[in-house]
């Protein structure tokens, strides 16, 4: 079985303009950077997505978002990650799990 192949987010990204910008068809591109059409179109999706975030400071917005539900949660999320050592009077602490 053939693994996937992984792509830098470099390539994804100059792949990505250059179908934003229309000069190409999908199929040119395909063929010029070995990639398949399908895959271009999501790139290109995925890049339109995105833009909107660059100028709403969308990257910022994540990251207080974030940091607000792990407050919420107040580390429910470690111990979600292996119940039966919760149950078992365990705590995760940051790298290891500890008796509590």
């Amino acid at each position: 079985m053939a693994k996937r192949r992984k792509y830098p987010a470099e390539l994804k990204a100059k792949v990505a303009l250059e179908a934003l910008r229309g000069e190409q068809t999908l199929a040119q591109l395909s063929a010029r950077y070995n990639v398949h059409p399908n895959l271009i179109a999501t790139w290109k999706r995925q890049a339109k997505g995105s833009l909107v975030d660059v100028f709403n400071g969308g990257g910022q917005k994540r990251d207080a978002q974030h940091e607000a539900e792990i407050k919420e949660y107040g580390g429910g999320i470690e111990r979600a990650k292996c119940p039966r050592m919760a149950v078992q009077g365990h705590e995760h602490t940051g790298s290891s799990w500890v008796t509590v």
